[in-house]
């Protein structure tokens, strides 16, 4: 009879413990976590002490902690090499934004956080909202590869779109010398770069909010049903709004429980 008890007790256990125990999330004992070194929503890295803060960073923390393992958060240089770290078994799991154009060599979890985007522009640009970029003559820059730039190729008709080298340097020296009329990227990016930019002003409106996401390698089901589990979970508990809170970013917040839609550009 004890037995028996025993052996009900632990098929209980079995059933209920959560999908993220189950899965085999980091198999090499330790969850490889990258994220986007440039997004600044994602996680920062303080100039002085060269600590990193961030939403990204507190859930990678948080995940490896609940699966009793060790972690590394590795910074990756732009949205498509951070696809192919988890693509090509470099990395467990990749932090990066939903772009339909990335769908089908990596698996995307549930949004976790959702970022502004919007558009710089210098102080007597005749851009005041966004019903004012897309006009003929006007040159409209994101930066290559990044979410911003793909929305652009679909939703500008008349302006010129530039795409840019995601070096912070450059851009403030294009919208500078005037070769571009607005800049896009998320807000904390922007606000950011106005410092070095005297009398730019960011637009009041926002074109869309990027969807940022969790990816596994393609076919990994049991590993994303385990990722998704766990946002599940910490949305719940309200470790990820907390996590949003004292990344600190501008323009960001946790995003709700959405099955099935994902947010992103409006074309």
């Amino acid at each position: 009879m004890k037995f028996r008890m025993i052996f009900a007790a632990a098929v209980l256990s079995a059933a209920v413990s959560p999908a993220w125990a189950q899965a085999d999330v980091a198999p090499t004992g330790m969850l490889r976590a990258a994220y986007l070194a440039t997004n600044p929503a994602q996680a920062i890295k303080d100039t002085h002490t060269g600590e990193i803060r961030g939403a990204s960073l507190d859930l990678a923390r948080e995940f490896a902690k609940r699966l009793g393992k060790p972690r590394d958060f590795k910074p990756i240089a732009n949205p498509p090499a951070v696809i192919e770290a988890v693509k090509n078994g470099e990395a467990d799991i990749g932090f990066v934004a939903y772009e339909a154009t990335r769908v089908g060599t990596v698996e995307f979890s549930e949004t976790y956080m959702l970022v502004q985007q919007s558009f710089l522009v210098l102080g007597d640009s005749p851009i005041k909202t966004l019903a004012d970029l897309d006009r003929a003559g006007l040159k409209i820059a994101g930066t290559r590869n990044d979410s911003m730039a793909l929305c652009l190729k679909r939703v500008l008709k008349q302006a010129t779109q530039v795409d840019l080298d995601n070096n912070s340097d450059l851009l403030i020296k294009a919208l500078m010398a005037r070769e571009i009329d607005a800049l896009g990227a998320n807000r904390q990016r922007l606000t950011t770069l106005m410092k070095s930019v005297p009398g730019s002003r960011l637009l009041p409106d926002n074109l869309f909010n990027v969807p940022q996401n969790i990816v596994v390698p393609k076919g990994k089901l049991d590993v994303l049903a385990a990722v998704n589990a766990f946002l599940d979970e910490v949305r719940a508990s309200g470790f990820l709004r907390d996590a949003v809170a004292k990344g600190g970013a501008i323009g960001v917040e946790a995003a709700p429980k959405s099955p099935g839609s994902q947010h992103g550009c409006p074309a």
